[in-house]
This record gives structure tokens, C-alpha cells and sequence, in this order.
């Protein structure tokens, strides 16, 4: 960032300004995704991924650990998975076990031995049967999702490891150029490699149903609706042709695999739903903040060698921000979420533990009601909305978000994006904010 004023430096920063403008036009033109989105500059100066302390979970465990307020305990099958999980208040309901070989532990992962997942609003760990790590990622307000590992090895000192290898498969335009998680849905054989010629998907809340879950186990009842789950290749001439009634509406695992060694027998359906949404939502929240520092950083450079208010912003650093907030809060509303074809329901008990986390309105109602019967959630705005990394967006970013989320659920938005919420959703909604969130601006209230 140029900080001079003189003649010189304001020719550098008019040049500087000048081969940002392509990038700037390309970032307005791709705003309403963010798909194929470039990685953005993880050393840069407002940025400084690498170089940065984090401020995540598993780091203020880390620390605790270090102090000695915290302990973690070693037990056998599963080395410190347990300890963690409860540590980092991670819930056993929310397993959900992947087959396919796409991990970095993919030489221990198979049907007959899957990878399991685990998560909270923040936190996801993965464990691997007979792996020499637990595998941790972990949501740092301002980073992003930052990435570790915990060796399973009994010692008195555990110690968790921050791993930017992870970065070569988790920052890349599928993460929309940040550091991030996603869920794939693959043509599986029946050692779990993943088919490539028949090619994959990125899973989210927008994900076809029928596109969903391939190399993972799936348990819980979806009436007549089919996904990719519980099945593999079984003709590589043709490995699109999977039995999808054979994965269909599977309760029990027991036949298919030994799950002793697995804290839980379930890989819970609506476990996999709220997964699949949130981490798609991490990405976006973490792309919105760094490309508004950024956006916000080079227009201060900007200010400073032309000699205007330091707070000023031109028209086309407000597209810049304004761009990726609006593909925010479509997300963030489900705008594009198909409607379910038939009741969803789980066989953990992830379902009922999940909404109990949440803050309830005067009414008792929380965003963290499932619906699963016409869609995922009751009430169309995600829980996320309460997260730290929500709350640490740029002022502008969070400003111009909650002044567009007010016009949605007001009904002064009446724009074909947000058609499909009711005035019913929307109000219910306005409420249950006005009632929980203790950050909104002065104007939402009644």
C-alpha cells in the first residue's frame, strides 16, 4: 500500500490503480457467484493468511492446552477424537462418514472403512481409522478457515499443528478463492476412487437432490427422492449408471460395513444438509471480507495519494463490495434452494439436538428450526448470521448487508431474486432477528 503524497508516489499509485482496473471490472462481472473465482493474494498486506496469529477455536484450545486449563485424553479405538469433540463441543450426532479416496488420508479410506466428519457452527474434525492424525478445520473470524492436525500419538503434551498444505486442494475456485471447505459428490468404485471421467459435483443448499452424496453414507428416510449415496460404480464402461434405489431410504449401516470402531453407527441425512450449507457459507462470508479489505484498502491508497477524505469510496469500490454482499445475502436466504420433494428424516438424533443451540424469540421460534418437509430450514435465513465471521465483516460490507436484508424482509424488495420468500417467511424472520440479534441497526427496530 502506498502511503506517500508526493508527485511520485501519487504516479504510482494512479499506475497501480490502472492494472487493478481489469481485475476490479472481472470481479464486478463475476459478482453474482463468485464461480471459477481467482484465489485471492493470501500474503497481502490486509490479508496476511500465513503470517497472522489466529483466533479460532482449535487455537484458543491450543492455548488453553498450553496454560494447562485444558486436557486432552487418549482412548482407544479412536485416540483423542473423543477429547477433542468434546473440548471443542463438537456433537457426536453430526457423524457423517465419506468413502470415496478424497482425502489426504485416502490410503486408509474405503467403503469398508470411511473417514468420519464432525462439526459445529465453526468447527469440523475428521478422523480416519488406524490414521497417524485427527484432521481439523477451524473458522478464524478474519481469516477464514484455517487448517490443523492433532498426531495420535499418547503423550502428555498433545499439540496441534497448523497445516498450510491443506491450502493446495482447500483455497482454489471451488473454495471461491479463499481458504475453505466443500463438500464433493463423486462416481465411487468399490475400493472408493473416485471416477473422474464421469465427473463430480460441488454440494451445497442448491445442490439437485439426485446430485447429492456420491462416496459417502448416507442414513435417514427421503421418500421417493434419490441421491448418489450408499452405492458405487459398479460398471466402469458406464459409471454414471449407479443403483441409486439400492442407496435409497437406508436406516442402517450394519450390513455394509463394521461400524465398531465409529462413535456413532449413523451418517446422518440431515447432518449432510446443514454440512453442505454451511461450509459453501463459510467460503462466502471469508470471499465478502477479504475482497472488501481489500477493495477498501487500495481505495484508502487511492484517497491518500490524491489528497481526498480518507473515508471516501468511488462508485466503483462500492460495486466491488456491494457485488459480493448481494450473492451473500441471496445465499444466506436460500433463494436458490429446491424445494423437497418429499419429508426428510435422520437417524441420529442430529435433528433434534441441532435446534437447542440457537437463541429463541419472545415466540420460541429460532433459526435454527428444521423444516425438512418442504425445504431445510423453517425459517429462511441461516444461522450464520449470528457468527463471528458475519460479525467481522468490513463496516461497509456489514452495513450495506443488514440495510438490504431489511428491505428483503420488509417487503420493499420485490426484486425476482427474492421472490419465492412468502410475506409470511419474511415476517417471521424480521421478528425472530428483532428479538435475537443484538448487533441490528437502530432503523430495524419497530
Amino acid at each position: 500500500m502506498l502511503l506517500q503524497s508526493s508527485d511520485h508516489g501519487v504516479a504510482r499509485c494512479l499506475r497501480r490503480a490502472a492494472l487493478l482496473a481489469p481485475v476490479a471490472a472481472a470481479l464486478a462481472a463475476a459478482q453474482t457467484s463468485f464461480s471459477g473465482s481467482f484465489v485471492l493474494p493470501l500474503g497481502d498486506d490486509v490479508i496476511r493468511y500465513e503470517s497472522s496469529t489466529p483466533d479460532d477455536p482449535v487455537a484458543r484450545l491450543a492455548r488453553r492446552l498450553e496454560r494447562g486449563e485444558a486436557h486432552l485424553e487418549y482412548r482407544e479405538p479412536n485416540g483423542y477424537l473423543l477429547s477433542v469433540l468434546e473440548n471443542l463441543h463438537v456433537p457426536l450426532s453430526s457423524q457423517t462418514l465419506v468413502f470415496s479416496k478424497t482425502s489426504f488420508q485416502q490410503a486408509l479410506i474405503s467403503p469398508a472403512a470411511p473417514r468420519a466428519l464432525y462439526f459445529n457452527d465453526d468447527v469440523y474434525v475428521g478422523w480416519v481409522q488406524g490414521g497417524d492424525v485427527v484432521e481439523l478445520a477451524s473458522v478464524d473470524p478474519s481469516l477464514g478457515t484455517i487448517f490443523y492436525t492433532l498426531p495420535q500419538r499418547r503423550t502428555g503434551q498433545p499439540k496441534f499443528m497448523r497445516q498450510a498444505e491443506c491450502l493446495q486442494c482447500h483455497a482454489s475456485p471451488n473454495t471461491l478463492g479463499v481458504p475453505g471447505l466443500l463438500v464433493r459428490s463423486v462416481y465411487p468404485d468399490r475400493e472408493g476412487f473416485p471416477q473422474l471421467q464421469a465427473g463430480s459435483f460441488l454440494t451445497d443448499h442448491e445442490s439437485p437432490f439426485r446430485e447429492r452424496w456420491g462416496g459417502w453414507y448416507v442414513t435417514g428416510t427421503h421418500g421417493q427422492q434419490r441421491h448418489m449415496g450408499n452405492v458405487w460404480v459398479k460398471d466402469k464402461e458406464h459409471p454414471d449408471r449407479l443403483d441409486v434405489d439400492a442407496g435409497a431410504n437406508v436406516t442402517s449401516l450394519a450390513r455394509r460395513l463394521d461400524l465398531t470402531p465409529y462413535p456413532r453407527p449413523h451418517s446422518d441425512i440431515v447432518a449432510l444438509m446443514v454440512l453442505e450449507h454451511q461450509t459453501r457459507l463459510h467460503s462466502l462470508i471469508t470471499r465478502v471480507n477479504w475482497e472488501t479489505r481489500m477493495a477498501l484498502a487500495q481505495q484508502h491508497a487511492m484517497n491518500e495519494a490524491l489528497h481526498e477524505p480518507a473515508d471516501q469510496l468511488s462508485e466503483s469500490t462500492r460495486r466491488r463490495i456491494n457485488g459480493g454482499v448481494e450473492t451473500l445475502l441471496r445465499y444466506m436466504l436460500f433463494t436458490g434452494e429446491p424445494k423437497l420433494e418429499a419429508p426428510v428424516r435422520g437417524t441420529s438424533g442430529f435433528q433434534d439436538e441441532f435446534p437447542k443451540a440457537g437463541p429463541k424469540d419472545h415466540l420460541g421460534r429460532s433459526l435454527r428450526d428444521l423444516d425438512l418437509q418442504r425445504r431445510m430450514f423453517r425459517y429462511p435465513c441461516s444461522f450464520l448470521i449470528y457468527s463471528d465471521a458475519m460479525a467481522d465483516l468490513p463496516k461497509p460490507a456489514l452495513d450495506y448487508f443488514y440495510r438490504r436484508l431489511w428491505e428483503v424482509l420488509n417487503g420493499r424488495e420485490k426484486g425476482k431474486d427474492f421472490a419465492g420468500l412468502t410475506a409470511e417467511d419474511r415476517a417471521a424472520t424480521l421478528e425472530i432477528l428483532r428479538d435475537t440479534m443484538p448487533r441490528l441497526p437502530e432503523y430495524w427496530r419497530p
